[in-house]
């Protein structure tokens, strides 16, 4: 007879840990602290939260854009009090950087090393050297386009192998999150609190929180007891895309300037006069002041060089607030052509101006426009107010349960103002909410007879990888059911299957009628 508790399990997740180098993975030497390889071995091995000891077998990890794979060693975690375990293996690049040393072609490896292994795993974490990691999380940010799985980055201020350390405690932590929760974002895991990727800045050198996000709060905390995630923060995408990236950052041809008291205008204007510049980041006093008025020197500099089609992006040097146009100084910046960079990081800042000047036919004009709008979650955009009816009498929320069960009975009659009733009235995030059997509102409608109701709640931002008691997919779900639709649907949304479901699709596809369907899914 088998072991109840085990039942119960839920399906082993799959995380590919991706190794950039940074302190995190280094060792002394005579010259000070240098990269080291083999972290899976010397690292985590010996470690038992890295390690239950049954060394399973290897994984697949996808190594080129042919889609050549090889075998890797693989570990397990113990299980989690999420009653799942986490199996993951690890991706060293060949060249380990000091952080200090990453460019746009390093954001570009990790960009393609996650995107050739996304079908392959659950979640991924990158491990990368502090210096820069606000910048690599933010450009990531802006790249990968439709994520709908997530991107931890993590380091850690002393070495894994050094007495004192932070290094086990962010990379368990972001290796737990990865394995446990859909959080379809590039993320920063440091000293027990997860971060959206394109808020942060680093805020000390050597203390152990050494990163910061100052506009918003953190989207996930861990305590003894738990990891609270806010899940009315995360940021989802509304595209039915699947996956994909953008590459080759214009960082060759954007520029970062501090104003400070004094500054004389001729050194801004030298800045903006450098050969192949397009896009320049200026971090001015308060919210978004700089010197003089509408007929200085300084802004008729600013002014002529927006009329030779530079983006010039206004940001607070503050550590937290916002540029507007509340005091007149900044009124005139954006009057000459500057574009108000509202709670935008300066990292966030630098690298989305590369991002959009990358972008196939980017005019000035239209970078311009789109760096006010919030495209990843980067940025808090300024609303009309809106209005909202009075609770109804008595003013209890609908229970949580109630509201799911009902939503799956909204699903089952098809009957979609229902369904969007349903969730406008609850608070909570409710579609990627589980029953007892692990289905997600998405495993139902995927069977469901109403295709709208599909396809809104992957509008909304619904998971399509969240896997059932059974490990099984929305996908898997619709093909067994013989829904070409379905299938098309959750395709086109970016659905694939997962590695444990392959086998017995391979199967499927192979014998009756429904082959083809199955073969559909397959490719």
């Amino acid at each position: 007879m088998s072991d109840p508790s085990t039942e119960l399990q839920l399906p082993e997740s799959r995380v590919l840990i991706v190794i950039t180098g940074g302190t995190i993975c280094m060792r002394d030497s005579p010259d000070g602290l240098v990269p080291a390889r083999g972290f899976l071995k010397t690292g985590l091995a010996p470690r038992p939260c890295f390690n239950d000891g049954s060394y399973p077998d290897p994984l697949e990890i996808a190594i080129n854009d042919k889609g050549t794979r090889k075998a890797v060693q693989s570990l397990r975690t113990p299980i989690s009090a999420y009653e799942r375990r986490v199996r993951y293996s690890v991706l060293e690049f060949d060249e380990l950087l000091d952080s200090s040393s990453i460019n746009a072609t390093g954001w570009d490896q990790i960009a393609k090393t996650i995107h050739r292994n996304y079908q392959l795993f659950d979640g991924f974490v990158v491990l990368h050297g502090t210096d820069s990691l606000a910048y690599t999380c933010s450009a990531l940010s802006f790249m990968f386009h439709n994520l709908g799985k997530p991107v931890i980055l993590t380091g850690s201020q002393a070495p894994m192998m050094q007495l004192q350390t932070d290094a086990q405690d962010n990379l368990l932590g972001a290796l737990i999150i990865a394995g446990h929760f859909m959080i379809p974002e590039v993320c920063l895991f440091f000293n027990f609190k997860l971060f959206r990727g394109n808020r942060t800045t680093k805020i000390s050198s050597d203390d152990f929180q050494a990163f910061g996000s100052p506009n918003l709060s953190p989207l996930a905390s861990i305590t003894s007891l738990r990891t609270n995630v806010s899940w009315p923060l995360i940021y989802r995408p509304t595209d039915m895309l699947p996956f994909s990236i953008q590459t080759k950052l214009d960082t060759a041809h954007v520029a970062c300037l501090r104003i400070f008291p004094g500054m004389k205008p001729e050194m801004v204007d030298a800045v903006l006069r450098l050969e192949g510049l397009r896009g320049l980041v200026l971090e001015t006093f308060g919210a978004g002041n700089a010197p003089g008025g509408a007929d200085s020197a300084m802004t008729r500099i600013l002014a002529d060089a927006v009329k030779r089609g530079i983006v010039i992006v206004n940001v607070t040097q503050c550590l937290s607030g916002s540029v507007s146009p509340l005091y007149a100084p900044a009124t005139i910046l954006g009057r000459a052509g500057v574009v108000f960079g509202m709670d935008m990081t300066s990292e966030a800042a630098l690298t989305k101006l590369a991002y959009l000047l990358a972008l196939p036919d980017a005019t000035p004009e239209e970078v311009a426009k789109r760096m006010s709008v919030s495209i990843r979650g980067e940025l808090t955009e300024a609303t009309r107010t809106h209005f909202e009816h009075p609770k109804t009498a008595g003013g209890a929320l609908t229970p949580e349960l109630s509201s799911l069960t009902a939503l799956g009975y909204a699903v089952q009659k098809g009957n979609l103002q229902q369904t969007r009733d349903i969730i406008r009235s609850e608070p909570r995030w409710l579609l990627n909410d589980a029953d007892y059997n692990l289905n997600t509102p998405v495993h139902l409608a995927a069977t469901g007879p109403n295709i709208e109701i599909l396809r809104d709640f992957l509008e909304q931002g619904a998971s399509v990888h969240l896997r059932n008691r059974g490990g099984n997919t929305p996908l898997f779900l619709a093909a067994a059911a013989g829904l070409q639709d379905q299938v098309e649907i959750l395709k086109g949304a970016g659905a694939h299957l997962h590695s444990d479901e392959m086998e017995a699709a391979t199967a499927k596809a192979t014998e009756g009628d429904g082959s083809a369907i199955w073969k559909a899914v397959i490719g």
